[in-house]
């Protein structure tokens, strides 16, 4: 198999393999559609209520694809998102900005960050500069400029301050965060319970009010419990295991794309 985009020990390897990065994905998906053109771009072409884990799995696969696929893997996922967010056009709203493709990829590479250090421990600068700079790859692979993204830890800092403090959370976005927390399908809800209390202790308090989200003293202290737990518990787990929805997640694609290339032939 041929050489993927990044070397076996790269940061954003060793980031993203872990399970518990999972654990921002509300976080993230909250922060993303806060952004007013992403938050209308998604509740027009996409239904968290009925098809939470299509949603999921697509960027999932993006996600896992690009930093562990094949270059090969890497490029042909990212032509299928770029070849999505063709039609995720409307008012005010293009899938295709380079300010929305840099917001989205932000929020992933702040959400990883963010687990991370409540899961194992803060990321070293020097590890943090590192995993930034191969993060760019979520937006550069869906055509946004290389000079786009922040190009050192102090200037993504200032970019992500400055973005916090601008949001204003409207109804499209409120909208989607009550098809995200109440899916249509009743077995997911204690799963989407728990990202929802995740996210709510993640978020900043104004981007948390603005979605509605409820959080006091004693939400606070259960979210410590909570990863005071994980911090014990989880590290500890075989890596098989760590590594499980990364291994199933890769396996699902190459299987789709073994039999795509079976049909053309």
């Amino acid at each position: 198999m041929s050489q993927g985009m990044f070397a076996d020990d790269a940061v954003i390897r060793r980031v993203n393999r872990e399970a518990s990065t999972l654990l921002a994905a509300a976080y993230a998906i909250l922060l993303q559609v806060a952004h007013p053109a992403v938050g209308q771009g998604v509740g027009d072409h996409s239904d968290f209520a009925s098809r939470p884990l299509d949603r999921l799995r697509g960027t999932l696969t993006f996600v896992y694809g690009s930093v562990f696929g094949t270059r090969e893997e890497a490029e042909r996922v990212a032509r299928i998102v770029r070849a999505v967010h063709r039609h995720v056009v409307g008012p005010g709203y293009d899938a295709r900005d380079p300010d929305l493709q840099v917001w989205v990829a932000a929020t992933l590479y702040e959400g990883a960050v963010r687990i991370h250090g409540l899961v194992f421990g803060e990321l070293s600068p020097g590890e943090k500069e590192e995993l930034l700079g191969q993060c760019a790859l979520f937006a550069t692979s869906l055509g946004c400029p290389a000079d786009r993204w922040p190009a050192d830890l102090p200037s993504f800092e200032r970019y992500w301050k400055e973005m916090v403090e601008g949001i204003e959370v409207g109804d499209a976005a409120r909208g989607i965060a009550q098809d995200l927390f109440t899916p249509r399908n009743r077995a997911l809800r204690p799963l989407t319970a728990v990202q929802r209390f995740i996210a709510s202790g993640m978020l900043p308090p104004t981007v948390r009010e603005g979605f509605g989200l409820e959080w006091d003293e004693r939400r606070g202290r259960r979210f410590d419990r909570f990863f005071a737990v994980v911090r014990a518990v989880y590290p500890r787990l075989p890596m098989r295991v760590r590594t499980l929805p990364r291994d199933l997640y890769l396996r699902d694609m190459r299987r789709k794309a073994a039999r795509g290339r079976a049909v053309r032939r």
